[in-house]
């Protein structure tokens, strides 16, 4: 049962920056923040940070997981993995232990693989 509520803990959004929204500052969450808005500033999370396709992010990320279907104009560093979905954009550098890139990712950056 434990393992079940950690498998659903992963999927709870615990923070929401919406279409059309906008936020400058910095960002400190437990669990999933989604950005569907345009976020300007400092995401320091020990969980996921998912980057809709409408999301434009000006920062750096520091997160467990990064999932990127947006832009993100800034360094990712992701303790677990980071995926770019096929709508997505990163301008800046990744260092993760893994890395998934769908066919039509655009990324610009430098890429460190480091050991998990």
């Amino acid at each position: 049962m434990q393992n079940d509520q950690k498998y659903l803990e992963d999927f709870i959004v615990n923070s929401i920056i919406g279409e059309g929204s906008e936020f400058v500052g910095e960002f400190k969450v437990d669990g999933l923040i989604r950005i569907d808005g345009k976020f300007k500033g400092l995401i320091n999370t020990n969980g996921k940070v998912l980057v809709g396709k409408t999301g434009t992010v000006d920062t750096d990320i520091r997160a467990k997981i990064v999932v990127l279907g947006g832009t993100i104009n800034g360094s990712v560093y992701a303790s677990e993995r980071v995926i770019l979905l096929a709508t997505s954009k990163l301008y800046g550098d990744i260092v993760t232990p893994n890395l998934v890139l769908e066919d039509g990712a655009l990324f610009h950056g430098k890429c460190t693989v480091t050991p998990s």
